[in-house]
């Protein structure tokens, strides 16, 4: 016989886990008991909210779902800002936790970590929450996450364990890997309309959301079928690869982009929720001068917001395949440089950046040197101008190349753990986070946990002295600039300290420089960009 958490692990191991971040604690120790006995490593943050932000870059990049264990009370209402931000970019994440004794649940005996609750604190920010009450369940309630995971729209799932049951014997035949559904296909009616509807039009375009990330290839085949000019929101970047003829741009507010929105006879859009955050600083509504056909995994999304004349439940990927042979698109086909969709395109995109603000052109230079220096990065970013900039132009290499807490929920802090978990999703290549100086002091202790793990991270550090964003949205309302010129501390001194590298680069040269270094070493490296450096001042000219 063994514990209900040794077995657990054995479980999760069972899914294929590989990967667990967690801060060990008097109501969770069970939980490690197991952990020796498989290949799972554990990664311990410095904060609850550092693990799941890690998670949470792990599974946008790798497409498995980030695991995280967290003690009771205290660890799970630091971990929710994570689960927020999970639940709004629908991110597979799987929360274990403690929770008091089965006698003592809901009583307010003032036990140690108690809330009321746990349930109900959880709540909105997961796509369920479950306590289990003995170490029989155990088989069936994991099942159901990862048959969320696998089967529908992936949120984060709370799973609690009361320490006793967690202590609990328990017979390890319980230990077996349940088989999952598969991804809802489309029906075939729905496929014969949309490819008639798609057949049929002049002037196709397509959008893109994250929900079409893992149907790539099949996406680059269709829209070259199409002739059709491709809107790709900013967790859709990567899609098409840079230079595609068919890219219009990611900012659907945009006046030339949401023209040829509107004036498309026919749209296709793929995973995508129309966020007001894909069109910031200021949303429009969009309008479709005919037929939209909506293809989403979430019953739900298919009838918020703008409404589809064709909503279509189904998986991306095989709505996208089953549209490929209904259409007859040939097995190579590639899109043309002279095609009428792809001038289409090409006059949106010359047009485009009338529209960009002076920050854009900044970063975007930027960006090419990063890319210059590493061909093959994975950009973790935070809410900050850098982001905010390259959220409208940037070019990923490949799909789950480029995420960032700017989108839906918005957090601070996001960028360091969540670049974390994706050089540990994907350790042969090279990730850079892109991170403002208020957003890295949310996280920095996490700084302490990648030297630990001997993780290489590019921290591309954009320091304006404060929170620039706010302080630049306040002054243009009139609004008289208060707590955002915030005290700035030493980042290179602060780095040493946590035993990182540090450089602030003098040049272009420098910057190149430290970015391949970075990626070579065995510990974060702090890059320093000071946004009044002379260089960025050229750079911002040139």
């Amino acid at each position: 016989m063994a514990t209900c958490g040794e077995l657990l692990v054995h479980l999760l191991a069972a899914y294929g886990v590989d990967m667990v971040f967690g801060i060990p604690g008097v109501h969770t120790v069970e939980l490690y008991r197991g952990l020796p006995q498989t290949r799972i490593r554990h990664i311990t943050p410095r904060h609850e909210q550092g693990a799941g932000f890690m998670a949470d870059g792990y599974a946008r990049v790798s497409g498995k779902p980030g695991v995280c264990f967290i003690v009771t009370g205290p660890g799970m209402t630091n971990i929710l800002t994570a689960m927020g931000q999970a639940y709004a970019d629908s991110v597979p994440m799987l929360v274990i936790s403690a929770v008091n004794r089965t006698e003592q649940l809901g009583m307010g005996d003032g036990r140690l970590h108690e809330l009321p609750s746990q349930r109900n604190v959880v709540a909105g920010v997961a796509a369920f929450s479950h306590t289990l009450l003995t170490p029989d369940q155990l088989p069936q309630v994991l099942a159901r996450a990862f048959a969320l995971f696998a089967g529908a729209r992936p949120r984060p799932v709370h799973i609690e364990i009361p320490i006793d049951v967690i202590a609990m014997e328990a017979d390890p035949k319980i230990v077996e890997k349940r088989v999952l559904p598969k991804r809802p296909a489309p029906q075939p009616a729905d496929i014969d309309l949309a490819a008639a509807w798609l057949r049929n039009a002049k002037a196709p375009l397509v959008i893109l959301g994250g929900g079409a990330a893992d149907a790539a290839p099949a996406i680059r085949r269709l829209v070259a079928h199409l002739d059709a000019p491709v809107v790709n929101t900013v967790n859709a970047k990567g899609i098409l690869p840079p230079g595609h003829p068919l890219r219009i741009g990611e900012n659907m507010a945009f006046p030339t982009v949401h023209r040829a929105i509107a004036e498309a006879d026919v749209v296709l859009a793929i995973g995508t929720e129309f966020g007001e955050t894909e069109m910031y600083p200021d949303p429009q509504p969009l309008k479709f001068r005919d037929k939209l056909i909506r293809i989403d995994i979430d019953p739900e999304q298919l009838v918020r917001g703008v409404s589809a004349h064709l909503p279509i439940l189904a998986d991306a990927g095989q709505t996208v395949a089953a549209l490929n042979a209904a259409l007859g698109v040939p097995e190579k086909k590639a899109a043309s440089t002279e095609s009428a969709g792809a001038k289409r395109a090409a006059g949106v995109r010359a047009a485009t950046p009338t529209h960009w603000w002076p920050a854009i052109s900044l970063h975007q230079r930027i960006a090419k040197v990063v890319l210059d220096a590493l061909p093959d990065a994975i950009i973790a970013g935070d809410s900050t101008e850098p982001v905010y900039a390259l959220n409208q132009c940037y070019e990923a290499p490949a799909p789950r190349s480029y995420f960032n807490s700017s989108t839906g929920y918005g957090t601070l802090g996001y960028g360091l753990p969540a670049g974390i978990g994706a050089k540990l999703a994907k350790p042969d290549r090279p990730v850079v986070v892109l991170i403002g100086d208020g957003g890295l002091q949310f996280t920095i202790a996490e700084l302490a946990s990648a030297v630990e793990a001997e993780i290489p991270l590019a921290i591309l550090l954009w320091n304006n002295d404060g929170y620039g964003e706010i302080k630049t949205y306040m002054v243009d309302r009139q609004i008289h600039p208060i707590g955002v010129d915030i005290f700035t501390p030493d980042f290179m001194t602060i780095g040493k300290g946590f035993g990182c590298e540090t450089v602030r680069p003098d040049s272009v040269a420098d910057l190149t420089a430290a970015l391949q270094q970075a990626a070579q070493g065995k510990r974060p490296t702090i890059i320093e960009m000071r946004a009044d450096a002379p260089y960025i001042e050229a750079l911002r000219k040139s």
